[in-house]
């Protein structure tokens, strides 16, 4: 089990601290809507219906999309596109998918190599993009929950109100779904321009996303 543990402490970390955050979030998600309830003259609801409920789960899969949607873009756009001096960026000679040999797959894979690097074909080329392809399927999904929980939660309002209800279809183009989208969005985008820039010229001893620490500034790719 300590192995264990320390084979894969990085994910279970970020497994760990997922968990400390939805409950976190559910607690005071669930006293920000019963203080809406309550100034709408509503009843309060418990812990069991807000969970259950298209509040919670629209706030939640706001945030997944646009997580995986930074990962997604990112790994596919680092195939082809360098910044000089990044660790987040290959050298600029290697830009593209690079060569069978460099990448060790078909007939240039070893002993070692997952076996779908070895084979051609579609689970080859499928293999070879299996990253990006779950990762764009994950936020594919991901952003559909959204919306279609969204659609719920603010038709949930309008009947409340007293108004028409919209179709998911119009919803889904409304501004106001767009605004929280994008809110979600270009936070993401600048995170990860700032990660690539000051990578060049900033350190974090020890880690893999900084360069070592006496490597000049303009380093491509190396890892500390």
């Amino acid at each position: 089990m300590r192995r264990f543990v320390r084979d894969n402490g990085l994910t279970l970390f970020f497994l760990g601290a997922l968990v400390l955050a939805l409950v976190g979030q559910a607690f005071a998600g669930l006293a920000v809507y019963n203080e809406q309830q309550i100034a709408r003259g509503a009843p309060e609801v418990g812990l069991g219906h807000y969970l259950t409920g298209s509040e919670f789960a629209v706030d939640v899969t706001e945030n997944w999309q646009s997580e995986y949607l930074q990962f997604f873009l990112y790994i596919f756009v680092t195939v082809w596109l360098i910044q000089r001096g990044s660790t987040e960026s290959k050298a600029p000679p290697r830009s593209g998918p690079e060569s069978d040999k460099e990448q060790r797959t078909g007939e240039y894979a070893d002993g070692s190599s997952p076996a779908w690097a070895r084979a051609g074909g579609i689970r080859g080329l499928l293999f070879s993009r299996s990253l990006g392809l779950v990762m764009g399927l994950i936020f594919l999904l991901s952003w559909l929950v959204q919306s279609l929980t969204g659609w719920v939660s603010y038709n949930s309002d309008q009947l409340a109100q007293f108004q028409d209800t919209v179709p998911w279809i119009g919803y889904a183009g409304s501004a106001e779904f767009w605004s929280r989208t994008l809110q979600n969005w270009q936070s993401e985008f600048l995170a990860v321009a700032s990660m690539a820039a000051f990578s060049i010229y900033l350190r974090q001893r020890g880690s893999p996303e900084s360069k070592p620490v006496g490597a000049p500034h303009d380093a491509t790719g190396l890892e500390g």
